[in-house]
Parts: C-alpha cells; structure tokens; sequence
C-alpha cells in the first residue's frame, strides 16, 4: 500500500507501524484479536474494535482470533458468550480457529504464577483491600512496601497452594507481583495477580478458586496465541508496562506488543457495561436487546443494518486521542443504507376510513408499484383498490382556509393524489355521538392512475394509503433516543435523570399493506412518508405482527429538543 497515495486513504498510525514491522520483519505475520470480557452484551463501541482489529488482519493478509477474557466469574456468563459471538458474526467477522477463553490457560497462568514466586518475583500478602489500597499511595505520593513483601517464597509458594485449593476465604490474601512501590505508574506498584474468588465460573465450574487479575492473564494469553499486535482502546496505555513486564519477565512463547486508539464515544448514550447493566436490571429497558440501547443486539433488533454500522465505524479516525462522535454521523450511515436498499411499503400509523361513494361495492383493482423506485430488480408490489381505504388522520383536514404550501394533505372539498393510485376528492365527513370523525365520504377521479387530473382538479399533494379489505393489523413502536441530553452522565450527573420520557410510543390498531404480512425479522422497510421499519425479532408473532421503527426519514431531532 502507498501512503502516499493521493487516491487512498492516509494510514493510520497502527497501520504505519505494522506496515513499517512487516517490511523490517519485526513481524513475520500480523496476528490481532479481539478480546471482550463475557459480562455484558458488546455495544457500538465495541464494533469499532471489531472492525479495528478484524480490518488490520484483513488489510495485511494476516489472522485475527475471538478471546474471551473470562477471568472474573462474578457477572460472567454463557448467555453473554453467546450473544457477543452472535454479535461478532453479524458484522460480518469470522475469526481464525475456534473461539479461545482465557479460561482455557489457567492452568498454564497459575504454573507462571509459581514460577514469579520462585524467582522471588511475587508474594503473598495479606493486607485487607482497603489497607492495599492506602499502602499504595496516590497519583502525587509514592507507595509503601507490604509488611509481607520479603516473606519467603517457599511460605508464599505454601500460601498460594491453599488459596487455589480453596482452603482461604475471600478478602483474606491475594498473590502479588514485586515490582516497585514508588513507580510514577501506579499500575507498576505490586498489583495483584490473583484473588480468591468463591464463585462457580460459567465453563471451569468449581475447579478454581483462585482467579488471575485481567493484567496478569492478558498479556501471556496473546503470547500464547502469537498475536504480534495487540490493540486496545486508550484507558490501557498506563497498564502497557505492566503489559510488558510480565511478557519480559516470564518465559513466554511469543513477544506481542500494545498498542492503544480513542475509543468510540457517542453523545445522546452511555457505553459503561455497569450503566446498561442499572437499565436492563431496574427495567427501565426491556431487555440488553432493547432497541432504544446502544448494544449491537439493541441496533440489529431496532433494523439497523451491519453495513452501516461497519461503514460508519470505518469513517472514524483510528487516533491516540479520544473523541466523541454525534449521533447524527450514525444516523446519517443508517439513513444512507436503508434509502438505498429497503424496499418501500405503506402503512397507516393513525388508520381514518375513507368511504369511495363513486366506487362499485366489492369492486376490487389491483394496481402495481415499484417496491424500490432506484432498484428494478427488486420488482413490482401489488396494491389491491377497492370501495374502503384508510389514510392516516394528519393527513385530512376540515379546514378550507389552509394554505397549499402549509398542508400538502386532503382538505374536505378538496383534492389529493393516492400513492400510485386515484386523485380523490373529500365530499364529508362522518362523525359519533361524541363529535369525534370516523369517516370521510370521498370520491375518485376516474382515469388518474398515473395521469393527471382534469383541469380544476389539481391535487394539493401525495398521501399513503391502503386497502381496508386487504390490508393487515400491526403494531408499531416509534422509538426515539433514549436519552434526551448530549452527555446524560456528564460532569457528575446522575445519567438515569436524563432518560427520554418519549423514546417509546407504542401505536395499535395500525394498517399495513398485505405485502407487509411475509415480512421476516432480517427484513427491512421504508413505510412510505414515515420511515424506515423492520419486524420485530422477538415480540411479533404469526398475525400479529410488530414493527420497529428504525429511524425518520431525516433528522428532527433538534426540532423537537
């Protein structure tokens, strides 16, 4: 590849040092991986690592591999395992081998363990968590030894036997590397390498308990998989030389190097795994699936399609520095993708009957149009027309005094164009005992479909619409953001004030058209007018379809604010 190039895109800083590894073979092969812990579902952020990573591999004729670092069983689980590999699949990544788990080198991290005791590079301490944590100091004041620093290894090496066999309860020791107490890097001052951790993890069961520290296991488990570089988002470039000192210090097989990119942040959302986790477990969502969340299964479940969300990834600057990007870049990804690929469809969100007094009872025409007015080969819908329609209730007004520039809808005595249908005009209305409308007495202009209208007749705009008789019941959830500030946990907020009270409105009684009845969850839709809609994945049912909307067919957000 030529940097230089005025047609592509410059390198990136990791490209350039692995382009620059591989020409002074530094690096025989490129070997990246992706390494999420199981404790929560992967979230947009993630899909930037993803497609970091998995691109690097791609871009060099190398290898990327699935870890899972599955070393704390405490909020670790298989459902999230699966989930993250689901996640991982839909973007469109397929790893190297099979899936690894850090759970599968414990044995091997613990006989490294010994071996850092032995060398009289670790002990056993038994200070309480909060004296460990004022034995270490601060940012500004250096750290003081453990009064159990010099004891002797063959009494560690005894100690640490009992904690793996269980013989030592939680809080009361932990192993710990020696190291230096007044390092400027407060990551270097005798961390912990394992903790006792009385808790059955989700693949070992009951065999350990005893666990590694995620500093301890990440660096041997990318030495053990030869991954040559091994890249991470920006809030671990302090823990680097702890990185390197293990890989320095032990007798590894292979010598992977880090380094670090800004993460993804997105305005209008948060990204911690603890906060999603307080919305699903205090149900203010309907699950980590929600579509109103930012996890990937929440984007696929509300129709956002893998494409965008790689080619949105794909825009943003692979940097040292962290940045947040605005929502509207997503949108914008999303937006294109659908316009260009969903086929269109009509539904009415707000159903009012329209009654065609000039229309023969039980006549029934069948009229055709494009299911994509830019993509022949997705052919023609059917459009049955008979004596009955729905339009949507904002889209006919009694109102005659009404501008044509302000309502381009039907106004009674009026004339408007049915989608790839009739010029019909309002002749009355029909009302309850309440004085609320049901019904609008019209009648068509007869020799419309596709020509214009007679003189004097101009419609005042092109409204959706569908067949009474042939149309089918649905539901549709209008979700919107679910936060309704730019940064929702922001300088010390509590992030849960700034939930969207609107996110989520949830219509009944909706009209689609019939094409709309095979829908399948994978499938996508523009609803005319309206949006852009998919099947919902796991609350529609055979009959009774539910529709998500995805997004508007543009942004009113700032409108609305």
């Amino acid at each position: 590849m030529d940097d230089s190039s005025p047609t592509d895109k410059p390198l990136n800083f990791i490209q350039q040092v692995i382009k620059s590894d591989l020409q002074s073979s530094v690096s025989k092969e490129v070997v990246t991986r992706f390494p999420p812990e199981p404790n929560g579902y992967l979230h947009i952020g993630h899909a930037k690592a993803i497609c970091v990573n998995f691109g690097l591999a791609e871009e060099f004729g190398g290898i990327c591999r699935l870890r899972f670092d599955d070393t704390n069983p405490d909020k670790e689980s298989d459902e999230f395992v699966q989930a993250i590999i689901a996640d991982v699949r839909w973007l469109g990544f397929e790893w190297q081998g099979e899936v690894r788990y850090a759970s599968d080198y414990f044995g091997q991290l613990y006989e490294w363990a010994v071996a850092l005791v032995e060398a009289g590079k670790a002990y056993i301490c038994e200070l309480t968590p909060e004296l460990t944590r004022e034995y270490r100091g601060s940012l500004t004041e250096p750290g003081k030894n453990s009064p159990y620093r010099d004891r002797p290894a063959s009494e560690s090496l005894a100690l640490l036997e009992q904690m793996r066999s269980g013989a030592i309860a939680e809080g009361l020791m932990t192993l710990r590397a020696k190291i230096d107490m007044s390092a400027p890097n407060i990551n270097l001052r005798d961390p912990v390498l394992y903790r006792v951790k009385r808790v059955p993890h989700h693949r070992t069961g009951s065999e350990w308990s005893i666990y590694p520290s995620y500093d301890f296991a990440h660096g041997q488990e990318d030495a053990i998989e030869g991954v040559s570089h091994s890249i991470c988002t920006l809030e671990f470039a302090d823990h680097r030389p702890l990185y390197e000192w293990f890989i320095d210090n032990l007798p590894v097989p292979a010598k992977p190097r880090q380094f670090e990119f800004g993460r993804l942040n997105l305005n209008y959302t948060v990204t911690s795994k603890r906060k999603l986790r307080q919305l699903v477990e205090e149900n203010i969502v309907d699950g980590w699936d929600d579509p109103r969340m930012p996890t990937l299964s929440g984007l696929r479940r509300r129709g956002v399609t893998a494409t965008a969300v790689r080619e949105f990834c794909d825009s943003l600057a692979v940097a040292k520095t962290d940045g947040t990007v605005d929502m509207a870049q997503l949108d914008h990804f999303i937006r294109h993708d659908l316009n260009d690929n969903a086929p269109r469809a009509m539904c009415v969100l707000n159903p009012l009957k329209v009654t065609l007094t000039n229309w023969e009872e039980g006549e029934v025409e069948t009229l055709t149009a494009p299911c994509h007015p830019n993509r022949e080969e997705l052919g023609e819908r059917k459009l049955p027309f008979g004596r009955t329609l729905y339009i949507d209730r904002a889209d006919f007004s009694e109102d005659t005094t009404l501008s044509r520039k302000k309502f381009k809808r039907l106004v009674l005595g009026q004339f408007v164009r049915l989608r790839g249908a009739y010029v019909i005009k309002a002749d009355g209305v029909v009302t309850d005992e309440a004085g609320e409308m049901v019904e609008i007495i019209a009648s068509i202009v007869p020799g419309t479909v596709g020509e214009n209208p007679p003189e004097g007749m101009k419609p005042r705009g092109v409204i959706h619409w569908v067949s009474a008789e042939h149309s089918i019941d649905c539901e549709v959830r209008l979700y919107d953001r679910l936060f309704n500030e730019a940064d929702p946990d922001g300088g010390g907020k509590n992030f849960l004030d700034s939930v969207n009270p609107q996110s989520l409105e949830i219509l009944q009684g909706c009209k689609a058209e019939q094409s709309l009845a095979s829908a399948t969850a994978q499938d996508h839709y523009q609803f005319e007018r309206e949006g852009y809609f998919c099947l919902d994945s796991r609350c529609a049912s055979e009959g009774k379809p539910v529709f998500n909307r995805t997004i508007g067919l543009r942004d009113n957000w700032q409108q609305k604010k």
